[in-house]
């Protein structure tokens, strides 16, 4: 059952508003003024708060300034009730963070509807979105409250790459977000001798050139198209007005980009302190898993050996010797530049 905090100090208005949200279904905690209230918010924990602005002892803002200083309440639902409809008043409530408010007189339906959708948007931003473009407007429309869906899809233009390239360079200042809509993507940064070492790589379905966005730095990698690709292009406006939209927005969508980061960490530390063998196997199963979406049993990797051996953090001709072992011992079979995983799982025990 969910709860509801309710700081009144009128009893007559109290005692009838928790009547209603009782019969609603909702456990109601109430509060004659906001000192109470903020101590029954720190012991109840409630799932939203709903509290008038003039009160004795502690006024509304004071409730909601306290309550912000407490990470474990800070985030809470809090719905303002007023029984004045002047602008730099509901400003003011809403400047300092409080989600919506109800001015008096108000009825019933009013304030359960209220009430609802703010339980509704908390209980959207708690769900798992997918790591795509889908994921990503899903997440707007549940912080925002409408669907951008179709406004993005209007407003957002695509770009065609050709095999090898580029489609942003190192030190260069990010003005997008780039979705891949088709093909594959590597990111990559040279050392002072030339060699190339991939950091990233990025299938249908993921965004890239993010890091650079959040930072408010320039690109510390080069990205360049594998294969035939397109991507989808969201203006920096728009990202950065999603990010400052609600703070529970730019925490879900970090950690929905955060993966990609855990992967390519965990991929370097392979490539650092693994052996040839093992580089290579790690390498192979990344890939498979990557790019491998539909489970196809006659899947095959397609890339060059130099960016294999990059990926891998190895000689070309390291990789090329490792190869042909690993055909001889029938854990892959190699067909041109195309290899094809025969037994996923002596690679993969071969790096466990």
């Amino acid at each position: 059952m969910q709860t509801i905090l309710l700081i009144e100090d009128n009893a007559d208005i109290r005692e009838n508003m928790s009547e209603i949200l009782e019969l609603a279904g909702y456990k109601v905690f109430t509060a004659e003024n906001g000192k109470v209230g903020v101590s029954l918010a720190l012991e109840h924990k409630p799932d939203l708060i709903v509290c008038d602005i003039m009160m004795p002892v502690l006024d509304g803002y004071g409730v909601l300034h306290m309550l912000h200083k407490n990470n474990a309440l800070a985030n809470t639902p809090f719905i303002f009730l007023t029984a004045k409809s002047e602008r730099a008043e509901i400003r003011k409530g809403m400047e300092m963070g409080a989600d919506d408010y109800i001015t008096k007189p108000f009825d019933g339906t009013e304030l359960l509807n209220a009430i609802e959708s703010r339980l509704k948007k908390v209980a959207l931003l708690k769900e798992e979105f997918a790591s795509n473009l889908k994921g990503m407007n899903e997440l707007i429309s549940a912080s925002a409250g409408k669907d951008y869906l179709q406004e993005l899809k209007e407003n957002r233009s695509e770009n065609s790459y050709k095999k090898k390239q580029l489609i942003y360079s190192e030190g260069n200042h990010p003005s997008r977000l780039f979705y891949v809509v088709k093909g594959k993507v590597k990111t990559y940064k040279r050392n002072d001798d030339g060699k190339e070492l991939i950091i990233g790589l990025y299938n249908e379905g993921d965004f890239l050139g993010y890091m650079a966005l959040l930072e408010g730095t320039t690109y510390k990698e080069t990205a360049e198209a594998l294969e035939e690709t397109e991507l989808a292009i969201i203006p920096k406006s728009e990202f950065d007005a999603l990010l400052g939209s609600n703070p529970a927005v730019m925490k879900k969508f970090i950690g929905i980009l955060a993966g990609n980061i855990y992967d390519n960490e965990e991929r370097l530390l392979s490539t650092a302190y693994n052996s040839l063998r093992k580089k290579v196997a790690d390498t192979l199963v990344t890939l498979y898993k990557k790019y491998n979406t539909t489970n196809s049993a006659d899947f095959c990797i397609d890339l060059s050996r130099e960016n294999l051996a990059a990926i891998a953090g190895v000689a070309k001709e390291s990789l090329i010797r490792t190869l042909s072992d690993f055909k001889d011992e029938k854990l892959i079979s190699l067909q041109g530049s195309r290899i094809q995983i025969l037994s996923l799982s002596k690679l993969e025990n071969m790096f466990n």
